[in-house]
């Protein structure tokens, strides 16, 4: 069976009756059909002075064409931890539409391990995604208005751009104001995907909707005739981008196949954004459960970073325990097989590929300061001798593993990861940060280069030292640095994965982002707005002859 022909096997239960479970009254949500929610900000407030549960991250290795599952296992180990009479909730991000009909397809786990409805989550869910692409494009247009009726505040750069949450490589360069119209004064810009937007990073770390407004208000749109930073708040435009956001910023609630609460709510993608669910979903969780499973996207050197460094750093979440997800395929892959021979053994190969492993689970214990777990997303054709191998391989440097089958099995498949996790969360656990905030931008960005991603050096292209030293002058060195990079290497090429030779990381851009206060710096061949590949998963997605929808996987 598909994944969506396991999910629609499933009775779903009303999500009143989940929300209940919880103690949250119809009264506290607002209802989108009959399986989806929002939680309202009145419940928000009544449960603020609750104890927190204990928040469990969910990273992996560096991703590879065959999928390691992490999302499915975050799934399967919340319905694991319920099983065992633990009381568990998920927070996750809502897909993004450029993955769906991309190269990637569905972001609602796997096999028995999913949340529900994955189409509706798969697709336009309760519409959050496009509230913040209609916020973002919103502001573009008061500005290019604004400019169209006489520029009072006399924009000489405009560095917003206009966003879609789709992948389409053909907007990442445009030309706007073509329509010959008076003061109509044509000029070069761009799209970015909508996930990757500030609008979605401030969306993502705002405290509530006062702090998301003075978040909007603090934007840098452009830049004045003496290169002095204009701000939203400048064009009066905060509070119309809040409105359109206004019902979008609560969080969003919908259940596991096996009946258990998943809080979905917002989505920026970790190879160009932050990776990581809202703060005000996540700290929820952490009021209704005993355990929060969360994740960051990608493998631990991009969203895992991101979560402790920006999500962590300006939240004050502090996260119990880590499980890095992986699969024995993936790592003989890391270890230089073709993928259509990952399937078979090959000690050789996997001993290759758990350097990848160790690096990660390196960065998770001794550069973020957290205690790790390995979770083995388990297939039918791995070997008992090369489990053993890697078992052997963990145990040299004290780390657990646990092998799970949540796809074939659900929380089920996960009993003995569970366990291990609620064990592990016991043991003592601080966050550590890379670097400090009153470090400059480029010891920040020399230290995850060259403390997380095992770089050489750093080389800085002329374009990026300039805008590193106008960053600074103009006050806001002390902001964190998201790095953006390739999420299938340690390197910012592609196709190092085996990363043995020394290597450098290139700095080809820093840009300044106020009101998520941080600096985005781009590295290697990064794109912001990403292309579909030679065979999208769109081609694959139809209505069939008895209405449903077929495809999304």
């Amino acid at each position: 069976m598909t994944d969506i022909e396991i999910a629609r096997s499933v009775e779903l239960q009303k999500i009143t009756n989940i929300a209940e479970k919880f103690d949250i009254a119809e009264d506290d949500i607002e209802l989108y059909g009959k399986y989806k929610a929002k939680i309202s900000k009145k419940f928000i407030d009544k449960v603020s002075e609750k104890k927190d549960g204990k928040l469990i991250l969910v990273t992996a290795i560096n991703p590879t064409p065959l999928g390691e599952g992490k999302t499915t296992i975050a799934i399967g180990l919340s319905d694991a931890l319920n099983r065992i009479g633990k009381k568990s909730v998920l927070a996750l991000r809502e897909p993004s539409l450029g993955p769906v009909f991309g190269v990637k397809g569905g972001a609602t786990g796997g096999g028995h391990a999913q949340v529900a409805p994955m189409e509706d989550i798969n697709l336009h869910f309760t519409g959050d995604i496009h509230a913040i692409t209609s916020a973002n494009n919103l502001l573009s247009a008061i500005i290019d208005n604004h400019i169209y009726y006489g520029n009072e505040l006399k924009f000489k750069k405009v560095i917003w751009k206009r966003c879609v949450d789709l992948n389409d490589r053909a907007l990442r360069e445009v030309e706007i104001g073509l329509s010959k119209e008076k003061n109509m004064n044509p000029r070069e810009d761009g799209f970015d995907i909508s996930v990757a937007s500030e609008i979605m990073a401030i969306f993502c770390l705002s405290k509530d909707l006062k702090d998301l407004e003075r978040r909007i208000g603090n934007i840098i749109v452009g830049y004045n005739e003496d290169d002095k930073p204009i701000f939203a708040k400048d064009l009066k435009a905060e509070g119309a981008l809040t409105v359109l956001l206004k019902d979008a910023l609560n969080p969003n609630i919908v259940q596991t196949l096996e009946h258990n609460l998943a809080i979905i709510h917002g989505g920026p993608f970790a190879n160009i954004a932050h990776g990581c669910n809202s703060v005000i979903a996540t700290k929820l969780a952490l009021k209704l459960g005993d355990y929060v499973i969360t994740e960051a996207g990608f493998g631990a050197d991009l969203g895992a970073e991101k979560f402790v460094n920006i999500k962590c750093r300006k939240s004050g979440l502090n996260p119990s325990a880590a499980v890095c997800v992986a699969t024995l395929k993936a790592l003989k892959y890391h270890g230089g097989v073709k993928q259509e021979d990952c399937s078979k053994e090959n000690i050789e190969a996997l001993n290759i590929g758990i350097e990848n492993l160790k690096r990660h689970i390196d960065n998770i214990k001794n550069r973020y300061g957290l205690n790790p777990i390995v979770a083995i997303n388990r297939y039918q054709n791995d070997t008992e001798k090369e489990i053993e191998f890697l078992q052997k391989k963990l145990e040299e440097i004290g780390v657990p593993l646990s092998l799970t089958e949540v796809w074939a099995k659900g929380g089920e498949g996960a009993i003995d990861l569970a366990e291990k996790v609620v064990e592990l969360s016991e043991k003592e656990n601080k966050i550590n940060f890379v670097y400090k905030d009153n470090e400059s931008i480029k010891e920040k960005i020399e230290k995850v280069a060259k403390e997380v991603y095992g770089a050489s050096g750093v080389k800085y292209l002329e374009q990026a030292e300039k805008q590193i030293e106008q960053i600074e002058s103009l006050g806001y060195g002390n902001y964190p640095v998201c790095i953006a990079k390739t999420q299938y290497s340690f390197s910012d090429n592609a196709k190092n994965l085996l990363c043995e030779d020394p290597f450098d990381i290139t700095i080809k851009e820093a840009i300044v982002k106020n009101g998520a206060e941080f600096v985005v710096i781009k590295t290697g061949k990064i794109f912001t707005m990403p292309g579909l590949p030679r065979k999208p998963a769109a081609e694959e997605i139809r209505i069939d002859e008895n209405g449903e929808i077929v495809g999304i996987f």
